[in-house]
């Protein structure tokens, strides 16, 4: 199934992105900006991160599962606590997620905004496209 069509469900919504490569995120802030959303950060760490979860509104996240010399996953876990939905976006082999966030959408760098989209937002968390 073509994810494309779930690029429209960005529009209106808080879009967190955690990622460390400068270049990666702005370009991902900036096709979530034309698609509507609005992007909180980028965060490049996970202090930073935990800082807009606890002072933005936010929607869904975006995941780089390694960030410089840190994981990612307590991001995930007080995201998890709050409902909030989010993907893990990354290169690594997806060994190194813990079980318990094995639920989890994974798309691999660089990023599928489509399938991101879908994972996040679609009434069948775009279970069509896996």
């Amino acid at each position: 199934m073509d994810s494309s069509i779930y690029l429209s469900l960005f529009a209106g919504k808080n879009i967190l992105i955690v990622e460390d490569e400068y270049f990666l995120a702005d370009e991902t802030r900036q096709k979530l900006e034309q698609l509507g959303a609005t992007v909180v950060g980028p965060a490049a760490n996970v202090h930073d991160a935990m800082e807009l979860l606890a002072s933005s509104k936010i929607d869904g996240a975006i995941l780089d599962v390694h960030l410089g010399d840190e994981f990612v996953f307590p991001v995930a876990e007080e995201l998890d606590e709050a409902n909030i939905p989010f993907v893990f976006a990354t290169g690594y082999d997806v060994s190194v997620i813990p079980a318990k966030f094995s639920g989890f959408t994974l798309c691999e760098k660089p990023t599928e905004l489509g399938r991101i989209a879908a994972a996040l937002f679609s009434a069948d968390g775009g279970a069509a496209l896996n």
